[in-house]
């Protein structure tokens, strides 16, 4: 059954048990790259209704359920099917007792004094690690200026070090980010990009897909004339396992607008990056 007609049938039946479709939504969203301000813009809700029914807040009414789904270009029966696949978060105790289990798997004694405290201190590690989660980089770049005295050319944010964790191995990335846009009508205070970049790199990541949400995100929120992000990075889960190769950096650019389609404004980007 498609959206359409499914929102159709909705819009006939438009009482509904108060459910969450939160964590299908975001998990939906993210899965296309789409940003909490792109999604409000196309289900015509505001950035806070948005980011309500993500983080909990309960819908009344079948037509939100096949507005979002119609937006996120799937079923509403696909949605409500995705959220009730998930399970309930983990307690903090499940996730303490999951790192006792590993160290058992091991061959070590969780209870022995050296390690009697390594499941709290893992689990704070990892909400540290991991705390991009609970940032919206659009929000981040949500305050822009206007006042710039026609400034056109290029902001440059270079050599901005980031630490991310591999999805696959869980192992840590760390690198440098490049990050620039040609301005539009509005700029953003610089340490903004910065935040950026570590709001998505605080997740567990590609280092493909992490380029290009920090470069999506910029295009978002400043509707520029065109974004530059360059990032290098080491791998542990290739330097410390597996094939064991150190000094190796990998490299991911993502570029759009002027930058695509202007060879000079790339080159001149690269240039000042000392590429």
């Amino acid at each position: 059954m498609t959206a359409e007609i499914v929102e159709t049938v909705f819009v006939e039946n438009s009482s509904l048990q108060e459910i969450k479709i939160g964590t299908a939504v975001k998990r939906a969203r993210e899965a296309i790259g789409m940003t909490q301000a792109e999604l409000a813009n196309k289900t015509n809700k505001s950035l806070d209704t948005v980011k309500k029914i993500e983080s909990g807040l309960r819908v009344t009414q079948w037509t939100v359920v096949a507005e979002f789904s119609h937006a996120l270009g799937i079923s509403a029966d696909d949605l409500l099917g995705i959220e009730t696949q998930i399970p309930n978060r983990t307690t903090r105790n499940q996730a303490e007792q999951a790192v006792r289990t590993l160290l058992s798997y091991f061959g070590e004694n969780p209870s022995r004094e050296g390690l009697v405290d390594t499941p709290r201190r893992f689990v704070d590690a990892y909400q540290e690690f991991l705390a991009g989660y609970a940032d919206d980089p659009v929000s981040i770049l949500s305050r822009t200026f206007e006042e710039v005295e026609g400034y056109q050319d290029i902001v440059l944010m270079r050599d901005i070090r980031f630490e991310s964790h591999c999805e696959h191995h869980i192992q840590p990335m760390i690198g440098t980010a490049h990050v620039a846009y040609l301005p539009g009508a509005r700029v953003v205070g610089i340490s903004k990009l910065a935040r950026v970049v570590d709001a998505f790199a605080r997740r567990l990541q590609s280092q493909e897909t992490l380029t290009n949400q920090i470069a999506n995100a910029i295009e978002t929120a400043l509707q520029p004339r065109g974004v530059a992000v360059l990032l290098e990075a080491e791998h542990q889960c290739i330097s410390t396992r597996g094939i064991h190769k150190t000094g190796v950096a990998c490299v991911t650019r993502a570029v759009t607008g002027e930058f695509q389609t202007d060879t000079k404004a790339e080159e001149r980007f690269m240039r000042l990056i000392g590429k």
